[in-house]
């Protein structure tokens, strides 16, 4: 591998470059007419135009990246997260032109995008799975006669894709039927399927992930990460490692993530995720990101391991350089992922002139972003500014560390959701690490509730 073209754009893209240019690899940018200025470009030893602003238009046309790879001399392409990552066809492409493509084989890809596959092979590895359909549902009455054996209440969730996009919670079969119609065809239009399947709904779920890494004949897992606390099915704050899980349920679930991966053959860096049932301790799996994750920089924190470096490596033929007893945990890690949205206006998101950014530096804290003073925040694209990454001895010390790198986090110029997540940080139940996946919404609609209260006071 000499030269790497990065299909993707903002702090991702500025990642790739700079964990290629580690490792001697050569770097092109390929940007949209909105971003011909932006970091990622800069950063790259040559950029191409791929075309218009929308992403329709230009990070989501494969065939324009792939002009741009042979125009550019590229001989291998990285999707980062989002956009082509986890689509099929695109790996399927890139390889079909000759060029390597940093990520796992399109049939793994294809599979364990499927989450109705994807359990299906969960369970032929041993893995735990949600009780649910065996296989997705094509229509309402089909939805309806299998939530019957299941139970309510239950997830509806979309078979292909992820992101959130596609779920709905009901509460019984009136609520199913209301719900398959519009669900369905969310999905439909997401990700070109329809589908939908049933599993059972737990009421306290926390959300926990386990970094793997394989070379199509072994793998290894880098232990687990916490991201329970989402809105909107998007994670706002994620640590590593997970705190409320047992040594006995952490050893269980990263060796069940092992299984996965041999059982596929996986190739790259990916990441099994779980529901853990904070009531019962039961842990589920639930899908598989065949891709590097927003939120890898936590696990990277507490096991010193580079994860893009290794799944260029990997891309480039080599055998997995960690056995599982070289990977060690020490410490924790948090991440804070910061956002161009107006918390006080219901998250819109914000897009427009950066005045000023200041970012926080010292020991043990790492800021992944694109800003630049004077950059244009778009319309078109993810609202994520930058991540704010802590390291400390324990959590205690993190938190204490996260507190002094969130307060020197400024940007003028657009309203951010960073002062949100300080105050997130300064709440008992969080200190204490006692929430779940539905914790962070109701925490915001009380603090609504309680800020409209005053305003009629």
């Amino acid at each position: 591998m000499k030269r790497l073209l990065v299909a993707n754009r903002g702090e991702i893209a500025v990642r790739i470059i700079r964990a290629a240019r580690d490792l001697g690899i050569e770097t092109v940018a390929v940007h949209s007419a909105a971003d011909a200025a932006a970091a990622h470009v800069r950063l790259a030893d040559a950029a191409v135009d791929i075309g218009p602003a929308p992403a329709t238009k230009s990070y989501l046309v494969a065939e324009a990246i792939l002009t741009a790879a042979r125009e550019s001399g590229a001989d291998a392409v990285h999707p980062g997260y989002g956009f082509l990552s986890e689509r099929a066809a695109f790996a399927a492409a890139v390889a079909d032109a000759g060029l390597t493509f940093v990520g796992p084989d399109a049939p793994v890809i294809e599979q364990m995008g499927d989450k109705v596959r994807a359990r299906q092979v969960a369970r032929a590895a041993g893995v735990p799975t949600v009780p649910g359909t065996e296989d997705g549902v094509a229509d309402v009455d089909a939805a309806a006669a299998a939530a019957a054996d299941i139970g309510y209440p239950l997830m509806l969730k979309a078979a292909a894709g992820g992101g959130g996009r596609g779920i709905r919670v009901v509460a019984d079969e009136k609520e199913l039927r209301a719900g398959f119609p519009t669900a369905s065809a969310e999905a439909a239009g997401a990700f070109g399927d329809g589908r939908m399947y049933l599993e059972r709904f737990v009421r306290r779920a926390r959300h926990v992930e386990v970094q793997v890494l394989g070379d199509g004949s072994d793998a290894v897992h880098l232990f687990e990460r916490e991201c329970s606390l989402q809105r909107r099915r998007q994670k706002v704050i994620e640590e590593a490692p997970a705190p409320g899980i047992g040594a006995d349920v952490r050893a269980e679930m990263t060796a069940a993530a092992v299984r996965l991966c041999r059982q596929v053959g996986y190739r790259s860096a990916g990441t099994c995720e779980f529901l853990v049932d904070d009531d019962t301790g039961e842990f589920f799996f639930i899908e598989m990101n065949t891709r590097i994750q927003v939120e890898h920089p936590t696990t990277e924190l507490i096991t010193g391991v580079d994860l893009v470096a290794e799944q260029l490596r990997i891309a480039a033929g080599e055998p997995l350089r960690l056995a599982q007893a070289d990977v060690m945990a020490r410490g924790h890690a948090l991440e804070f992922r910061i956002c161009a949205e107006d918390p006080d206006r219901g998250f819109l998101p914000a897009p427009g002139k950066v005045a000023r950014v200041s970012l926080p530096a010292g020991p043990w804290v790492r800021v992944d972003t694109w800003l630049d003073p004077g950059c244009q925040i778009s319309p078109f694209y993810d609202s994520l500014l930058a991540k704010v990454i802590v390291w400390g001895e324990d959590r205690p010390s993190a938190l204490r560390r996260a507190r002094r790198a969130l307060g020197e986090f400024a940007v003028e110029g657009v309203p951010t959701t960073a002062g949100l997540l300080t105050t997130v940080l300064d709440e008992p139940w969080f200190e204490a690490g006692d929430f779940h996946t539905g914790t962070l919404e109701h925490w915001l609609e009380r603090l609504q509730e309680s800020e409209k209260g005053r305003e009629r006071a």
